[in-house]
């Protein structure tokens, strides 16, 4: 043992030392420093408890030394220790604050942490700590749109009543078409995945022609009746609103949720609706193609089946989309409307008052 380290190692504090060596839960820490003081009680020398815990002679020495002084106690209690470097003053925190509020003065869209580093005359990990307390994300930019549309609220209102009161016995349709699919091909076949590495995929691709998927969501049931075409004309609307039109039982009203898209408003639209009046439209806001339900089976369809897909024709694609959508209504989930029409109508009056603020 060191020269000037005595201890004595009673009943009571070998108890006490007896308790984190056999507690799993016991941090690995205390585990270690009680067993150094156990093993160090047995009067067999140092080089016999390094060999022992795996340790450096210096921490026996130092536990040891620090058992002498405080006992029990000072082994399971860690000191406190100033920390490396002062923090960083208030005032220079609030100047990195203000100028990543603004935009940068060399080119570039947004600051970095090396340029705010650099102009602040900070380290990287203080900038990042200070973002941080403070929120900030200069990197992030979230996409808004808000609509203009004068009957914006009468719209939203009519629209999400069919969603959450559809008319009795009444079918709910939300309808659109997700227009410019490509076939897209590549130039050669990707590696599988693997154990250590995911699945590859060339840059480089070889476009085959494009599609447009026609689909009408029920929102009672969550089916989806689909049908892909050449092209998204009122031509093809038409076609496929008679398609839809034949599997209907005859009596049954059809509400129809639908964006502005001009095909939806054509003058041979508007004739076959006269012609065929238990179809009723009704029109989303412009700009507001979230409050159509379809669109959440196209995110779906795109995520999972087209993006990253490989297809080697226009019939290749088809068929996947069509296996996509049986598959999607073997067990369809009901549509259901959660947001609240006055919290929207709120939160766009908010964004309009926001954007005349800085303009």
């Amino acid at each position: 043992m060191r020269n000037g380290i005595i201890f004595i190692l009673n009943e009571s504090d070998r108890r006490r030392l007896d308790v984190p060596v056999s507690d799993r839960n016991t941090p690995r820490k205390h585990v270690w420093r009680a067993r150094i003081m156990l093993i160090s009680a047995d009067d067999v020398g140092t080089h016999a408890v390094v060999a022992e815990t795996g340790t450096a002679k210096i921490n026996v020495w130092r536990w040891q030394a620090r058992f002498m002084a405080e006992g029990v106690e000072g082994l399971l209690r860690d000191k406190t220790r100033p920390p490396g470097q002062p923090p960083v003053a208030a005032d220079r925190a609030s100047a990195v604050v203000a100028m990543t509020l603004k935009p940068p003065s060399h080119e570039a869209i947004h600051w970095t942490t090396r340029a705010m580093a650099k102009v602040a005359g900070l380290a990287v990990s203080t900038v990042q700590k200070i973002w941080k307390a403070h929120g900030l994300a200069p990197h992030r930019r979230r996409q808004f749109n808000l609509s203009n549309d004068p009957a914006f609220a009468e719209k939203l209102n009519d629209v999400v009543g069919l969603y959450v009161s559809p008319p009795a016995h009444a079918l709910v349709l939300s309808l659109d078409e997700k227009s410019k699919i490509q076939t897209l091909d590549r130039t050669q076949p990707g590696l599988p995945l693997k154990k250590g590495r995911g699945a590859t995929l060339t840059h480089d691709y070889k476009r085959n022609g494009t599609i447009t998927l026609f689909a009408a969501l029920d929102v009672l049931t969550g089916a989806v009746f689909g049908r892909n075409m050449q092209r998204h004309r009122h031509q093809e609307f038409i076609r496929f609103l008679n398609a839809f039109e034949r599997d209907i039982p005859a009596g049954r009203l059809i509400h129809v949720v639908l964006d502005n898209y001009a095909a939806h408003k054509h003058d041979k639209v508007r004739a076959w609706l006269d012609r065929h009046p238990r179809w009723t439209f009704h029109f989303s806001p412009t700009s507001s193609s979230w409050l159509n339900a379809v669109e959440g089976f196209f995110a779906i369809l795109t995520r999972r089946r087209l993006q990253n897909g490989v297809f080697r024709s226009v019939v290749d694609l088809q068929a996947a989309i069509n296996r996509f959508i049986g598959e999607h209504n073997q067990t369809p989930k009901p549509f259901i409307w959660r947001a609240d029409p006055d919290a929207i109508i709120t939160a766009r009056n908010r964004g309009f008052q926001e954007l005349e603020s800085i303009q």
